[in-house]
């Protein structure tokens, strides 16, 4: 492959049917707005695996004082009988410091960027940025500072390419790194043991160190600094929610899709957790209702799935927990309409006690 110009990460191993096509790879980004927005953009880059250090550093100082990463990898291994090949788990740190994270995965960084089966990022949605270097080895920026970006780019090399080929269209296949003899190596993983280069393991730490948490990836969206700063003047109009107004309102959203998960293998938290988390749905409603259509619009789409899925999970929903008589909303709040199937001992505890349950 010596005539390739584009340099592969390890992880990356292009068809031999496809030599003549991969020919046309080189380094180079291109952008768009994102759909349904008029000031978020998605940047999509082709970058050599030498360049991904710095730049992934030169992102982190667009940041605030913190973000949190993430990591995608997959938990089970691959079956090429299988007819549903597994799905890579998502997970996010807390938000943390800038320096804390980069010297937690700097010593990392090489496997990351090399191995096939691994994908990771940094983000602050309060900034309103994101980058992330997937599994098939492409980046992706999500901004509503696109000249921010480009200029970014522009410093490490990376030029503009209208028409941009991507490993994604090309036909190839993901490698381990165990795959690979020593030799073929970057020098500072040749003297790692086979355990150190096992992503199942590397990756086990990094979430561990880093005090990760699973998201679902169906879960997906991006929200501006504009859009966070609308969120959070229309929070701050609501004495009760006020408190809500600074915190990241995507994790709230997160939020709502954890509770729902935990309702559909069984809620085990008591009645009071219970109408907390219904609570979280009166806010992320309480925002719907205030801000103009565009954002209203994203927002209904988010939580679209996640509320499907917890109508599914509710019966008796002729009957209604009382919901908070301080909150005008205009929606019928089905949240509060009948009960979660699948309930542990403390809420089905304090739910007999409450008076649900009549003869």
């Amino acid at each position: 492959m010596s005539d390739i110009r584009f340099k592969f990460p390890l992880g990356i191993a292009p068809w031999d049917s496809e030599k003549i096509k991969s020919r046309r790879l080189c380094e180079g980004y291109n952008f768009s707005l994102l759909e349904n927005s008029t000031d978020s953009y998605r940047f999509t880059a082709m970058v050599e695996p030498g360049r991904i250090p710095a730049l992934f550093r030169s992102f982190a100082e667009l940041l605030r004082d913190e973000a949190f990463f993430i990591l995608e990898f997959y938990r089970e291994e691959q079956d090429a009988g299988s007819q549903n090949p597994p799905e890579p788990q998502l997970y996010y740190s807390p938000y943390l410091p800038i320096r804390e994270l980069l010297e937690t995965i700097t010593p990392y960084l090489t496997r990351l960027i090399h191995e096939g089966f691994v994908g990771f990022g940094l983000a602050n949605n309060h900034s309103g940025l994101e980058l992330f270097y997937s599994e098939e080895k492409l980046l992706t920026c999500f901004t509503e500072n696109h000249l921010r970006i480009t200029d970014l780019f522009h410093q490490q090399g990376v030029p503009f390419k209208k028409d941009l080929v991507l490993t994604s269209d090309l036909g190839h296949d993901h490698l381990s790194l165990l795959c690979h003899p020593r030799s073929l190596l970057p020098a500072e993983l040749k003297k790692l043991t086979e355990n150190d280069l096992d992503y199942l393991c590397f990756c086990e730490e990094i979430a561990d160190v880093l005090d990760m948490y699973p998201v679902e990836d169906g879960l997906s969206f991006f929200l501006s600094r504009k859009e966070q700063e609308t969120i959070r003047e229309r929070l701050e109009q609501q004495a009760e929610f006020a408190q809500y107004a600074e915190e990241d309102f995507g994790e709230l959203l997160l939020s709502w899709d954890d509770f729902v998960q935990e309702c559909e293998v069984g809620f085990e938290g008591d009645l009071e957790e219970y109408h907390f988390c219904l609570k979280l749905r009166d806010i992320i409603q309480y925002v719907i209702e205030g801000v103009a259509k565009n954002l209203q619009d994203k927002l209904v789409e988010i939580v679209a799935e996640p509320d499907s899925r917890f109508r599914s999970s509710l019966s008796d929903s002729r009957k209604r927990l009382d919901p908070p008589t301080d909150i005008a909303l205009r929606a019928d709040r089905f949240w509060y309409r009948g009960m979660v199937l699948k309930q542990g001992f403390c809420l089905r505890r304090d739910l007999i006690r409450f008076g649900w349950y009549q003869p």
